[in-house]
């Protein structure tokens, strides 16, 4: 990781100064696209490094898709870069600060929606290079015309339609009075759906834990349902090998306080904790930022849950 940021800060500098031949830079940008700079990320168990990191990487990922507007590694590492940091570093903290810190708060979910929003139109222009016109204004009359054709998405698109898929939900999770946003949520459970016809095992069962949080948050007119939602949940169990806490979060945040069920909601999320963050590397990062969040949902559950016992029920092991 180290080798790749001295090389791409070298290379902003030097396109800052002169013009670079495009044979040159589009090697620079495989270079620093094909080898699993997520994953360097992913793979950390320090967030408070990778928080730190995250906005030089962004920045110069994007200063390297200015310079190479139409490369498609690019444009995937650079929106789902921006789609990450809004999550793990923007919006999730200010989920848990204190209600005397609603301003704070307010704020830094408006400026999570803009970095989901930012990440998910340079994902878009990545679609909309493969595949001209797929997504097109989103307006009600251009939606209601629609008629991209999801069947010429390939194997390989994946990674592209799910970090837009991810960035595109979360953007509109954060305000659901959008309506140029919900008016895409057909359009995107499409999308998801097409993902997984052709790999429903993608990334260990990500697009399985992506379907369980589109059915369980949805109202049933915009396609929400829980039935399918477990079933997804269970599958991403499954692929996950119960290595990954995001399911168990996701359950407990969704099913369990909506049945008002506090047992189920604290086994899931002490499921989530009894997991070792350095099981699967690729996960590293999410599995403990998503602890993080069990830990503050449990210390949150007496807000949760209408008729908790708080002296009798209310605990978590400190092992955890």
């Amino acid at each position: 990781m180290r080798k790749i940021l001295f090389l791409g800060l070298a290379v902003v500098l030097f396109v800052s100064s002169c013009s670079l031949n495009k044979l040159v830079m589009n090697k620079v940008s495989d270079t620093l696209t094909s080898g699993g700079t997520n994953t360097v990320f992913m793979g950390d168990n320090d967030p408070r490094l990778v928080g730190d990191a995250m906005p030089f990487a962004i920045k110069m990922y994007e200063s390297l898709l200015d310079q190479n507007p139409d490369h498609q590694g690019l444009i995937v590492t650079t929106g789902s870069l921006f789609i990450m940091y809004a999550n793990a570093f923007v919006q999730g903290p200010a989920e848990m600060l204190p209600l005397s810190q609603y301003e704070k708060k307010r704020v830094e979910l408006e400026r999570a929606k803009n970095l989901y929003l930012r990440g998910v139109t340079i994902l878009e222009r990545g679609i909309n290079n493969k595949y001209p016109g797929l997504i097109g204004n989103w307006g009600p009359e251009e939606f209601l015309k629609f008629t991209g054709d999801l069947s010429k998405m390939k194997k390989e698109d994946i990674t592209l339609f799910y970090w837009y898929a991810a960035g595109t939900l979360s953007a509109y999770a954060l305000n659901v009075f959008d309506i140029s946003l919900g008016l895409r949520v057909p359009q995107i459970v499409e999308m998801i759906s097409r993902a997984y016809e052709l790999d429903s095992g993608y990334n260990s069962g990500a697009l399985d834990e992506l379907f369980f949080i589109v059915y369980s948050a949805l109202p049933d007119g915009m396609g929400g349902d829980i039935e399918k939602a477990l079933v997804h949940y269970q599958k991403a169990l499954e692929k996950s090998g119960g290595k990954t806490a995001g399911p168990y979060v996701s359950y407990a945040q969704s099913i369990a306080v909506k049945n008002q069920d506090y047992d189920d909601f604290k086994n899931s999320l002490e499921k989530a904790l009894a997991i070792d963050a350095n099981a699967d590397r690729n996960n590293t990062l999410v599995t403990i930022l998503n602890q993080e969040k069990a830990r503050y949902l449990l210390e949150k559950a007496p807000e949760l849950f209408v008729d908790l016992e708080i002296e009798d029920d209310f605990y978590y092991d400190e092992e955890y």
